[in-house]
């Protein structure tokens, strides 16, 4: 491959650059050029161990028996280095884990903890209200029945404008104000659910709906804000991908993300200690009105505080650097504003993908919400003459419990090469059709006393599967298909179009009985098996260092010039495929055109370096200049022919020009 890009002159001793020869160009990029030292280097940057084996082969490329030794053998390294790191981080401080685990999981996805705590929150809280103010949610006799259900309604729609807008905003100003204002906006909006009043109930119903719309919206930037930054905070900016970003990306903001089942398992909890205190220590019906404002009231009272330090967190704490890797794709494609271009140029290449990811999430949001189907039945069967609103709260919490088994079985497996995000969400999606297929066509069989227990079971396996499966792979993979410029607005307008099928859910089951339920909701679980083998990509190990490679090949119209490792036919969905994106895949001429363009790179970089120094050189000459003539200006007006000029009225310019005309 020859080099025909300009000759750069650096002067008598060049340094030695990634020309890998010790002489410049121009110059033929062969096998001889380079020494086995710098092979070595080289197949260090670009053939790392955890991605290519020995010989410099792709893992994807491997047959499976050896892709799958070479897989376990990473994996076992990499398993036993971070023992050790664990251990000696123990060793020296044993809280020390704990307040890695803070730092990097739990303050990440604080903002989702403070969501998934306060939205589902919305469904526990409605049982409460429906016993303590019977009239007016239960019976709806003071209360109109549209604004009832409108509080389920605006809190999603409030979601989903969220979502879309606040998905535009961090790409177009950043990721970290995106942060910032999202946190403000919830904690507004805690204060308002908190302080929601009215002189009659419908009033308050009113302003308890809108309270939640407006919460909403900031609930709904959490979604692309959370899932960017912390991938993007892995990943970092510049050219070279890190050990961590290939294989544990997935871990890290899935690890984020199951912060929304701690949050509802915390609000559950504090719901049943909040109703016992107030209640007078039962939890048992009637609720006096009294127990029930005091219990909602309180209960948003709490996150409110925590909202606020988050506020505190994001603005002083989160430093700009989580825009790094957005203003580095905008640097390099002289954007400003908003990159328009490049949201056209992904609908062009990448509709297929935003089908997977929109219409995934879709999916399973319908069967997100389905999942309480279940719970209302067993216990109806379990416990037919029972008032009280506790073991609907009790078994919601062991079903928490359960999810959260779903989410870190997620995080553990979710960067497995062998198995990974895509198997992970088609197994997800299978299996809650077949644990919601099975009571469809069998209802009043399994509903039945003596075989209760196992409609319990498959409501706990549902819910497992729904965390350990799609809920968690739609979140990142809404982010990570898609390159920096545009992965906030892709994530947020993938995440709105779930919250669809969340609202789609809210009003269907308001028409129709508990197991048509069961007859329709399936069929989204095997739609959501269909759209992610046909049209989700695989990013399970790809280097989205590389990804963004190819975006830059994309931007500038030559798509087929890209050889790597981002159009393997293992990173790409069975559509892109068909349609013949991974046929110019080359391992051989990619190695050299990366190589190229390292060498390229370290040019510009040591041309801007000399014209820097130039320019440094030249404006100490003209410091140095400017000091020389006010020096002499300053020894000037202290000699005795220009005082006598100014004595006698001579102009300055004259006196200095003198007699002779010489000038200075």
């Amino acid at each position: 491959m020859a080099y025909d890009g300009p000759v750069i002159d650096y002067g008598p001793n060049p340094p030695h650059g990634p020309d890998v020869t010790g002489h410049h160009p121009p110059f033929e990029l062969t096998d001889i050029d380079m020494t086995h030292s710098e092979k070595e280097v080289f197949k260090q940057i670009l053939k790392p161990d955890d991605s290519y084996d020995e010989n410099g082969v792709y893992w994807a490329d491997l047959p499976f028996f050896k892709r799958a030794k070479f897989v376990t053998k990473v994996n076992n390294e990499e398993t036993r280095r971070e023992f050790r790191a664990f251990w000696d981080m123990f060793k020296n401080d044993p809280l020390a884990p704990v307040g890695f685990y803070f730092r990097n999981m739990v303050l990440p996805g604080a903002g989702l903890g403070l969501e998934g705590y306060v939205l589902f929150s919305i469904g526990n809280l409605k049982p409460l209200f429906q016993k303590g103010f019977a009239e007016c949610w239960n019976k709806e006799a003071i209360c109109n029945p549209t604004w009832i259900n409108a509080v389920d309604y605006l809190e999603i729609c409030g979601i989903i404008v969220g979502q879309i807008l606040v998905g535009v905003i961090g790409d177009w100003i950043g990721r970290r104000w995106g942060l910032i204002q999202d946190a403000t906006i919830m904690f507004i909006g805690l204060i308002m659910l908190t302080a929601s009043w009215g002189v009659t109930q419908n009033g308050w119903v009113i302003c308890y709906a809108w309270s939640l719309f407006f919460y909403g919206i900031g609930v709904g930037g959490e979604y692309p804000m959370t899932a960017t930054s912390g991938m993007e905070n892995a990943v970092g900016s510049g050219t070279v991908s890190t050990r961590d970003d290939r294989l544990h990306r997935g871990r890290k903001v899935t690890s984020a993300f199951l912060m929304q089942g701690w949050g509802q398992f915390f609000n559950q909890v504090l719901l049943i200690v909040l109703l016992l205190i107030f209640h007078h220590g039962s939890g048992n019906a009637p609720y006096s009105k009294v127990a029930v404002q005091y219990t909602y009231r309180v209960s948003f009272a709490i996150p409110a505080v925590g909202t606020l330090w988050l506020v505190y967190w994001r603005t002083y704490k989160v430093k700009a650097s989580a825009n790094k890797q957005l203003q580095y794709a905008k640097k390099k494609n002289a954007v400003t504003g908003y990159d328009t271009e490049s949201l056209s140029l992904t609908i062009h290449y990448f509709g297929g993908r935003l089908l997977a990811t929109a219409g995934t999430w879709y999916a399973n949001d319908v069967f997100f919400y389905g999942n309480k189907l279940f719970q209302s039945e067993f216990i109806k069967v379990i416990m037919p003459h029972s008032n009280s609103i506790m073991p609907g709260w009790l078994y919601n919490l062991i079903n928490v419990g359960v999810s959260l088994c779903g989410y870190y079985l997620a995080s553990f497996l979710i960067d497995n090469k062998l198995y990974g995000r895509k198997h992970m969400q088609s197994i997800g999606f299978l299996m809650d059709f077949i644990l919601f297929i099975v009571p469809a066509f069998n209802f009043e069989y399994y509903t039945s006393v003596e075989h209760i227990k196992e409609f319990q079971a498959m409501y706990f396996l549902s819910s497992f599967f729904n965390q350990f499966g799609p809920n968690s792979v739609t979140f990142i993979a809404a982010a990570e298909v898609y390159p920096v410029a545009v992965r906030a607005s892709a994530h947020g307008f993938s995440a709105a179009v779930g919250k669809l099928g969340a609202l789609t859910a809210s009003v269907l089951y308001n028409y129709i009985d508990t197991q048509t339920k069961f007859y329709v909701v399936p069929w989204f679980g095997l739609a959501g098996v269909v759209l992610n083998v046909v049209f989700m990509p695989d990013t399970t190990g790809l280097d989205l260092k590389e990804q963004e490679r190819r975006w830059a090949f994309i931007r500038a119209g030559r798509e087929n010039d890209y050889h790597g490792i981002a159009i393997h036919p293992k990173h790409l969905s069975l559509w892109e495929r068909l349609r013949g994106v991974g046929k110019h895949y080359d391992a051989e001429l990619d190695y050299a055109q990366r190589i190229e363009e390292m060498r390229r790179e370290w040019e510009e970089r040591m041309a801007q370096k000399v014209e820097e120094k130039e320019q440094a050189h030249d404006d100490a000459f003209d410091d140095d200049f400017h000091a020389d003539v006010s020096s002499y200006f300053q020894r000037s007006t202290q000699s005795p022919m220009l005082r006598g000029a100014e004595n006698e009225k001579i102009p300055p310019h004259e006196g200095l020009n003198g007699a002779n005309g010489n000038g200075i």
